[in-house]
């Protein structure tokens, strides 16, 4: 009997598989994170999920745990606020590198759109949170788990999750703070795979559009949101895409060792929304 297509497309897919890979991943109490988590752990991945909130790591690591066919936990919940002093986050990612032995994957995916407030009406406390968040913690992650891939010899993968609002072709009213630094994330992800690229540590970004996830469920209810769809999205369907597929197999590709030469690039997942160059929340 012939195999199904699903079993073939398993088959022909050298990144379905990435056993053994310990992957961190911030900002995995919700959303994208807690999408990857699962996705990565089906995959063979061990997982630390990281996020402020505690009691939702647990709650994922034992569903991780509890459906893994292994005697050994394949998941661990890891308290971090990614806006802490630069010390108590270099404390938390020297606890996540030995709870497995070593960190091959880092996942910087926490970060916060904040407020929808104009050039002129954003604080100075809005704009350095955001900053803090989206930039600062970023940084500070890659640092500290580069520097350990390094020293330990290993190599690895980095994968920041940017936006498409970090793109030049996209823009928003009311997203100063967040839009710029999420273009100063694509400049972060250039400059850390140039330097590190001698590590043999790949460096990547992804730039997705809105997809259809736990913080988003609200804003997919907006009957407004399907007619903006169709009026700026070239794929018809994007609107009922998910994070898994859609962002879950990049993540694998982008950790799988076949891609070894693939770094500094941002990947941009938006259904062709942005080819245009329509601004976001335009009055199409």
């Amino acid at each position: 009997m012939a195999n199904k297509p699903n079993q073939v497309s398993d088959q022909l897919v050298t990144w379905s598989e990435l056993e053994g890979k310990v992957v961190l991943i911030t900002g995995a109490s919700s959303g994208f994170g807690w999408d990857f988590s699962i996705n990565l752990a089906k995959a063979g991945c061990k997982i630390i999920a990281a996020a402020r909130r505690l009691d939702r790591l647990e709650t994922l690591c034992n569903l991780i745990n509890k459906s893994s066919s292994f005697n050994t936990p394949l998941a661990m919940p890891l308290e971090l606020d990614i806006s802490a002093d630069s010390l108590v986050i270099e404390a938390a990612v020297q606890k996540a590198w030995t709870a497995f032995g070593h960190i091959d994957v880092l996942i910087n995916n926490a970060g916060i759109r904040g407020s929808t407030s104009t050039t002129l009406q954003l604080s100075n406390e809005e704009w350095n949170n955001v900053f803090k968040i989206n930039l600062d913690g970023t940084w500070l992650c890659s640092k500290y788990v580069a520097s350990r891939m390094r020293d330990a010899g290993i190599g690895g993968s980095i994968i920041n999750i940017s936006s498409i609002y970090g793109v030049n072709r996209v823009v928003g009213v009311g997203s100063l703070a967040y839009s710029s630094s999420k273009a100063a994330m694509h400049t972060l992800t250039t400059v850390m795979a140039l330097e590190f690229g001698i590590h043999n540590i790949r460096v990547n970004a992804i730039a997705p559009s809105i997809f259809r996830s736990e913080i988003t469920k609200e804003l997919f209810q907006m009957k407004w949101l399907r007619r903006v769809f169709d009026k700026i999205v070239p794929q018809p369907f994007f609107y009922d895409a998910t994070v898994d597929p859609s962002l879950t197999e990049l993540i694998r590709y982008l950790i799988h060792d076949s891609t070894k030469y693939v770094t500094g690039n941002v990947f941009i997942v938006d259904g062709g929304n942005t080819l245009a160059g329509v601004p976001i929340w335009s009055s199409l």
